[in-house]
């Protein structure tokens, strides 16, 4: 008796085992959906501005921004922040009396976000701001999702529903809101390392607007420095230059920024600490 050697049937292939596809990432939060395309332009600067941060543990920072200028009284801003469960949003103090108070809640899952806002709850006067967010990866570029702002104070109450899409590709991120309220859209492109630009388009419907801008954004790591500048459809135009000062963790900003349709000019200057 010899050896048997079993041969697979001609024209049979072996079988492969079934491609485990890749779990759909999360979406993020709603507020962050054009992050991409707003950090491309600057922020408006005016006065002096100086910003503290503080961690003091894994879970809860501080800030403190100090903030003069021509235009109106000197601020005190204090932010306190808790990253667990619930967030304790930005308090503000001015001339000690709060202004505002708001309480967030946010539960990410593996391929959703859902978020709840409430602002200036009041039991006694029965009115409150209630703000609702949900988002849904749908595949690893396309997310759909939408928000719900209702508000209520004695003799008025009402809804807006605004419905988001944004869709990701490799070197540009393209975003639209929609609502009764009017539409957002956005975009985003990253040419290189050192070079992204940034679309935007908004329409107010309540206030029969629209608005065009452009933004760039310039990295030079050899100098430390971002160059941030803007142009759009009310003739306005503006840059900040930020300047990191290592291994000091100090960050200086200078701006600047004209309106050429009313004629005026604003300029500002801040310093980040931590």
């Amino acid at each position: 008796m010899g050896n048997t050697l079993g041969l697979a049937p001609m024209g049979a292939l072996p079988r492969r085992s079934p491609r485990r596809e890749e779990p759909l990432p999360n979406p993020g939060s709603f507020d962050e959906l054009h992050r991409l395309c707003k950090d491309v332009f600057p922020a408006q600067m005016e006065g002096v501005k100086l910003v503290v941060n503080k961690v003091l543990s894994s879970h809860f920072q501080v800030a403190h921004t100090v903030h003069m200028s021509a235009l109106g009284l000197p601020g005190y801003h204090l932010h306190a922040a808790y990253a667990g469960d619930w967030q304790l949003s930005p308090t503000e103090t001015q001339q000690a009396k709060f202004l505002t108070w708001q309480f967030d809640g946010e539960y990410r899952g593996d391929d959703y976000t859902a978020t709840l806002t409430l602002g200036n709850p009041d039991l006694i006067g029965e009115s409150v701001i209630m703000v609702a967010h949900f988002l849904q990866s749908l595949t690893h570029r396309l997310v759909l999702g939408g928000e719900l702002v209702y508000h209520r104070r004695p003799g008025e109450e009402g809804a807006i529903l605004t419905l988001a899409g944004k869709y990701s590709a490799v070197h540009w991120v393209a975003t639209l809101n929609v609502g009764s309220g009017g539409a957002h859209a956005s975009y985003y492109h990253r040419a290189n390392e050192q070079v992204q630009v940034g679309v935007e388009f908004e329409a107010n419907t309540r206030l029969q607007d629209t608005t065009f801008s452009f933004g760039y954004h310039l990295t030079l790591p050899q100098a430390n420095m971002v160059f941030r500048g803007l142009v759009d459809s009310n003739w306005c135009v503006g840059a900040v230059l930020e300047k990191k000062m290592p291994p000091l963790p100090v960050t200086l900003a200078l701006g600047a920024f004209l309106n050429h349709w009313r004629n005026r000019f604003h300029c500002g200057f801040s310093i980040t600490v931590g």
